[in-house]
């Protein structure tokens, strides 16, 4: 998917197992905001619970194009179907995916729903989950060393040629869970 930014072209989506990165975008905040508005028109989510994740949001980093959002509800099973709904609206899908605590939406580039541009992760609201993905954003954000760390990680993926999304989540997992863990401690 293609967004105009200027005369310039934002570049988001991948296929389904594709894995690449691309130079941090300063327009990824700004499609942020305008899908953050869209769920709002659609729902009752307050702003405050739609939040951006994921490499995306961390400022100035190689990051695979699609654009994460993370969103709070007060009680992920009584609020589901009603919420899955409105984001259906604006083109969100709920994926298959199983995760403990956490529904899993995306929006793709046509209706062949092989090119994700987006994800919408749907959690506890102040929950674990909702903590977690918050501290870890911040935590990089303000540590450019350890933001260099998490890209040259992620770099040194594809230099390694590995492939696949779930061999690039395991790639990754030791890394963030040690930023996760120190949230218990600071």
């Amino acid at each position: 998917m293609q967004l105009l930014k200027g005369d310039l072209h934002m570049q988001l989506g991948l296929k389904g197992n594709e894995v690449k990165l691309v130079p941090y975008d300063q327009e990824w905040k700004c499609e942020f905001q305008r899908v953050r508005a869209n769920i709002m028109e659609q729902s009752t989510i307050e702003s405050d619970r739609i939040q951006h994740i994921g490499s995306t949001s961390i400022e100035g980093i190689q990051a695979k194009p699609i654009v994460d959002i993370l969103i709070g509800v007060d009680n992920l099973e009584q609020s589901s179907e009603s919420l899955l709904k409105k984001l259906r609206n604006i083109g969100f899908y709920r994926l298959r995916v199983k995760r403990p605590n956490e529904i899993v939406c995306a929006k793709f580039t046509d209706d062949t729903f092989e090119v994700k541009t987006h994800f919408i992760h749907i959690v506890n609201f102040q929950g674990e989950k909702w903590h977690d993905l918050l501290f870890f954003r911040d935590f990089l954000n303000n540590n450019d060393s350890v933001k260099k760390q998490y890209e040259t990680l992620k770099a040194s993926f594809l230099k390694n040629q590995l492939n696949g999304i779930e061999e690039y989540t395991l790639y990754k997992e030791q890394f963030v869970q040690s930023i996760v863990n120190k949230r218990h401690f600071l």
